[in-house]
């Protein structure tokens, strides 16, 4: 879409409006689970221009509490999109050269249809009568919408964290539908380490005395308490020891502190405002299904996961960083290792940053040279991509390779 008007990250896409669209109206999407949707309402944004050939297309998979807003900035909040360090003119997913799309998941609270949505079948929320998902079951949400903007084939399909999961799922199954996958600091199948942290979250919202058995809405209540400590508990799992030591270290929060059990350290300080702001934008089940959803990945555990992909090569791009300790680097080895078993075309990068796991939303150069180099070079080496009839920036990259490889 074309900016609204100039304003605050004008030289980034600009003003921007979430749009909604109702898929799933003639046939209901049948669901990994067994049970079916329909009516699916998908709140999305879109940036840039789908040419003709509707094969300039990029998707933006969002990671556990991301939603639409991938970039430039809302009228009223005006607040800059999750990645706009990463997507705009000529940033690293350029919107002169690519059509951008991200849409809210399926089970999300930002617009889409989710568990705090009314259930057709009895006027109220849904709470936890909302069938269980699966990361394939977003990805048929993200087909559909694809269809209806008159995409034909994706240039690449991008993903962060959770978001990695969804564009590995997608390329796996459906590999003749896109030429390129980026899996960025994410993983093909949780520890009981990961699982074991989701669990904790869960467990303080629901036995929040505001739960309500998952219909505190119907009952005017919220499990604040519950939702924001899973919130302080995994917000630090998002950021590293050398990270919090930086930005923090044992500074008090206030000069005459007296020991106690409250606010004492800055980093209490922070973990506690990070909790308490996630309220006013996250709501308490789609925690709790869409982290459910991520312990139940593991694609790789079909006996036929790679014949699709062989019969339709994609090329990869796997990165990860250095400090990341919730998928750390050991996750993306593993995706990297199963797709070279498939003799597929994969890049893998693992990067220096001091930031832990939240480092694939900020703006590392190196990250971010890699993530353009892969969208750009790859459109000139892979036999079904986009040509835009220009060459392809950065053609000396090693990235232009599309031989298996590490680059340091």
């Amino acid at each position: 879409m074309t900016p609204l008007a100039e304003g605050p990250g004008a030289e980034g896409v600009g003003l921007v409006q979430t749009q909604y669209v109702e898929l799933f109206t003639e046939e209901a999407l049948q669901l990994v689970g067994g049970e079916t949707l329909s009516n699916i309402t998908v709140a999305h944004e879109t940036y840039g221009e789908l040419n003709e050939a509707g094969d300039n297309a990029v998707y933006i998979c969002h990671a556990l509490t991301g939603d639409a807003h991938a970039a430039g900035w809302h009228e009223g909040a005006r607040r800059p999109g999750w990645w706009d360090n990463l997507i705009g003119p000529g940033r690293p997913i350029d919107t002169n050269r690519w059509f951008v799309v991200c849409s809210n998941l399926l089970g999300g609270c930002s617009g889409t249809t989710g568990p705090g949505s009314t259930n057709p079948a009895t006027g109220r929320p849904w709470g936890l009568d909302f069938p269980l998902l699966d990361i394939s079951d977003f990805v048929e949400v993200h087909r559909a919408l694809g269809a209806h903007l008159g995409v034909r084939r994706w240039h690449a399909v991008v993903g962060g964290s959770m978001g990695g999961m969804q564009a590995l799922d997608w390329s796996l199954r459906y590999p003749e539908e896109m030429c390129n996958a980026a899996v960025i600091a994410s993983s093909s199948r949780l520890t009981a380490q990961n699982i074991a942290f989701s669990a904790v979250g869960r467990a303080a919202i629901m036995r929040d005395e505001n739960f309500h058995g998952g219909q505190f809405a119907a009952a005017g209540e919220n499990p604040d308490v519950g939702l924001a400590i899973a919130r302080m508990m995994a917000h630090i799992t998002y950021t590293s020891e050398e990270g919090f030591q930086e930005k923090f270290g044992r500074r008090s929060q206030f000069e005459d502190s007296q020991r106690g059990f409250g606010v004492d350290f800055a980093v209490e300080s922070y973990l506690q405002h990070q909790g308490e702001v996630f309220l006013s934008r996250f709501d308490a089940l789609s925690y709790l299904y869409l982290t459910r959803v991520m312990d139940y990945f593991d694609p790789f555990a079909r006996p036929e996961a790679l014949s699709l992909v062989q019969e339709h090569p994609v090329s990869y791009l796997v990165v990860s960083f250095d400090t990341d300790w919730r998928f750390s680097t050991g996750h993306s080895r593993r995706i990297v290792r199963e797709l070279e078993r498939g003799q597929l075309p994969v890049t893998f990068r693992d990067i220096r940053s001091p930031w832990g796991h939240d480092s694939f939303l900020l703006e590392v150069p190196i990250y971010h040279d890699t993530v353009r180099a892969f969208l750009e070079c790859e459109s000139a080496s892979h036999p079904h991509a986009h040509r835009s009839g220009r060459p392809a920036k950065n053609s000396a990259s090693p990235l232009r390779s599309s031989k298996n490889q590490e680059v340091a």
